[in-house]
């Protein structure tokens, strides 16, 4: 029991002595701990105040470089200043000096002109003691020739003044006939000059239309779908587009027929959609007829569109821009009628320049000359009318209006600009195959023409003309008055518009003459 309490009271003792030496230990190494983080730390201290005091010298030697920098630029800016300050100076000093100058030279320059002035005055007044001296010497002189002529001053000034207006007047009736005379001789000449220039200076290919259009296929297979069963495919294609399509032993090609190119020209495009798209069927073929005929009118305004701009007209209504885009799908007698319109604007144009007027108004109403043929509706009125009725309606000027209605003789030509279009017009349907008919029936309607004159009792010979839009009748004298070849005129004409069938109009001239032949032996 003892020895266990023995024990007990040693290992209490051990633990205490441990823990006693533990504290030792621990108290000694945090001294040390301490001993070496107070070094540490001056060493530090010491560290910063060295980099401390090397950072102050690098930024005192930086801030005296930036003052010698500034100072430096400093005595630059007050150098040019300087430099400048005594340019001026030197300028104002020339300035002094060069009106220093100018003065001494205006100085002298007035100092003679007083000299001068005095010199004139001088001259003056001798001139006027002349003058007196020459017109006491010139009344002296009046008096002794009105005693030997016996007429007094104004007397003889009325004779003299008398005599030189006859001979003045008479000098210029003279001049005035010689003008008139050869501005005779030199017109036409003119006339026919600015003519040839226009027509040579334009150059534009023979358009001829046709009633048909030829489609040209890749094989003869193709006709046989263009048909399809039991003709079904082509029936449905004539209903839609109004054109006659003949299928016939026609190699690789399809005949279109029909007197409108506007429904021709959108037969061959659908057909030409359908081939490409290999399906024809009515359902198809009426959808697509339908797409090119909206494909069509936005066509005719494109070329509307582009035809004015071609020819430099500007300001045109878009419903006349229309108008002209469906010239290209219209003919007269055979002629593109676009093409026509084209042509007379750039003669009209280049006429105009020629003869000083308007040459931008002369294009346009050349240009709208024949918009009266557009129409597909029938109308009572002439084409030259009708337009001029439609140019007044979309807002075109007078000159152009009239321009467009007198063309063919209706109305009235009122400006400069109108005999230009007929001009123009005619110069451009009848040169060489501008325009065509069947030759057989041409010749008839001529013949024909010519008969109906013939039928009138005085008639000696009568020729048909100008295509046949005039008949120009000669009569005989002794049968037919000057008041009978008005009426004569006017009765073949009413029975040319009864019995006949014509294009346009056809003008009736009667000719009478009288000749007195004698003969000197």
């Amino acid at each position: 029991m003892d020895n266990i309490l023995t024990i007990i009271i040693t290992g209490f003792l051990g633990i205490a002595a441990g823990f006693g030496i533990a504290k030792l230990i621990e108290k000694s190494n945090i001294s040390n701990l301490i001993k070496n983080s107070k070094k540490e730390a001056a060493s530090i201290l010491k560290d910063a105040n060295l980099e401390a005091e090397n950072i102050k010298k690098d930024k005192i030697l930086q801030a005296k470089e930036k003052f010698i920098e500034l100072k430096s630029e400093h005595e630059q800016v007050i150098l040019s200043r300087d430099k400048k300050v005594a340019e001026i100076e030197k300028r104002v000093r020339d300035k002094e000096s060069q009106v220093s100058n100018e003065l001494s030279k205006a100085k002298k320059v007035n100092d003679d002109f007083e000299a001068k002035t005095l010199e004139f005055t001088t001259k003056i007044e001798n001139l006027d003691k002349k003058q007196a001296e020459v017109d006491k010497l010139h009344k002296s002189q009046l008096q002794q020739l009105e005693v030997i002529s016996g007429l007094s001053a104004e007397e003889a000034k009325d004779q003299l003044v008398e005599g030189l207006k006859a001979e003045a007047k008479s000098k210029a009736m003279s001049h005035i006939q010689d003008t008139i005379e050869e501005a005779k001789l030199t017109a036409q000449q003119e006339a026919k000059k600015i003519i040839i220039n226009t027509i040579q200076r334009v150059g534009t290919e023979e358009a001829v239309e046709n009633c048909v259009s030829v489609f040209n296929i890749e094989s003869d297979d193709v006709k046989g779908r263009i048909i399809g069963r039991e003709g079904r495919n082509i029936r449905a294609l004539e209903a839609a587009t109004g054109v006659e399509i003949i299928v016939d032993d026609t190699p690789e090609a399809i005949i279109l027929s029909c007197f409108d190119p506007v429904r021709r020209e959108i037969a061959r495009l659908a057909l030409h959609k359908l081939v490409t798209d290999g399906r024809i069927h009515p359902a198809r073929i009426e959808e697509v007829v339908a797409k090119t005929a909206k494909q069509i009118d936005d066509e005719i305004i494109e070329v509307g569109k582009r035809t004015v701009i071609d020819l430099g007209i500007h300001g045109l209504h878009p419903e006349l821009i229309k108008v002209v885009g469906r010239m290209k799908y219209r003919s007269s007698y055979g002629q593109n009628l676009l093409q026509h319109s084209r042509e007379v604007s750039k003669l009209c144009g280049i006429m105009a320049a020629e003869l000083g007027l308007n040459v931008k108004l002369a294009k346009r109403a050349g240009l709208l000359h024949d918009i009266g043929k557009v129409p597909d509706a029938e109308s009572d009125l002439p084409h030259a009318l009708l337009g001029m009725q439609w140019a007044e309606k979309y807002g075109e000027k007078e000159e152009v209006c009239n321009a467009i209605g007198a063309h063919h003789d209706e109305i009235e030509m009122k400006s400069l600009l109108s005999p230009i279009i007929q001009v123009c017009d005619a110069i451009s349907g009848a040169r060489p195959g501008a325009r065509r008919q069947v030759l057989d029936s041409y010749i008839q309607r001529l013949k024909d023409l010519e008969e109906v004159a013939y039928g009138f009792s005085g008639v000696k010979n009568a020729y048909a003309i100008q295509a046949g839009r005039e008949l120009r009748v000669i009569v005989e004298s002794e049968k037919v008055s000057d008041e009978n070849a008005a009426s004569l005129s006017f009765d073949i004409s009413q029975k040319i518009q009864t019995e006949m069938t014509y294009p346009g109009q056809v003008k009736v001239t009667v000719i009478r003459e009288t000749r007195a032949v004698n003969i000197a032996k």
